[in-house]
């Protein structure tokens, strides 16, 4: 069941994950993280289905991705002195036998560019928009995860797409 959250459970940690802590850790490390951390605590969930195990996988990633920006934080690590993170890139490289150079490039201009205009949204439109967008979630199980009311997600959804959408003009604009 976790296996075929893979992709998603990659894309909502990098999409949560600052351009600062993107620059300190590997989305690879941290998805292997969350998955050792959910397999070790499974005897303790109680499988009452699948939307159940989708909030605990993606609230154990959360958790995870908050846990790290504080460590950094609190550490003050240099990123210089940290590897780059590139797993995306080699996901990319990966596929390029699959397509052109062009398009290889185009993909990690795409990735490059979401991340970016995720970062210009507020810490909880980002929040929302991920729940909903990459980890599926509804209104009623994002309104639960985060304390608020279903009329205060979908406005919180609403906007951060508008503000998701006017980043990305703006980054493509300066390009």
């Amino acid at each position: 069941m976790l296996e075929q959250y893979l992709p998603r459970l990659r894309a909502f940690l990098r999409s949560r994950m600052n351009a600062s802590l993107r620059e300190r850790e590997w989305s690879s490390d941290l998805v292997q993280s969350v998955c050792r951390e959910v397999l070790d605590h499974a005897g303790m969930f109680e499988f009452r289905g699948d939307e159940q195990f989708r909030s605990w996988l993606f609230t154990t990633a959360l958790n995870k991705v908050r846990e790290r920006a504080r460590f950094w934080g609190r550490e003050r690590r240099a990123a210089g002195a940290e590897e780059r993170n590139v797993s995306v890139g080699a996901l990319v490289d990966a596929y390029a036998t699959l397509h052109s150079p062009s398009r290889v490039a185009a993909g990690h201009e795409l990735v490059e560019t979401i991340e970016l205009a995720l970062d210009g949204l507020t810490e909880e439109q980002r929040e929302v928009v991920t729940l909903s967008r990459l980890v599926g979630l509804s209104h009623p199980e994002i309104a639960g995860m985060l304390g608020k009311g279903e009329g205060a997600v979908r406005m919180l959804l609403s906007r951060g797409l508008v503000a998701l959408v006017a980043e990305i003009d703006r980054i493509e604009g300066t390009r």
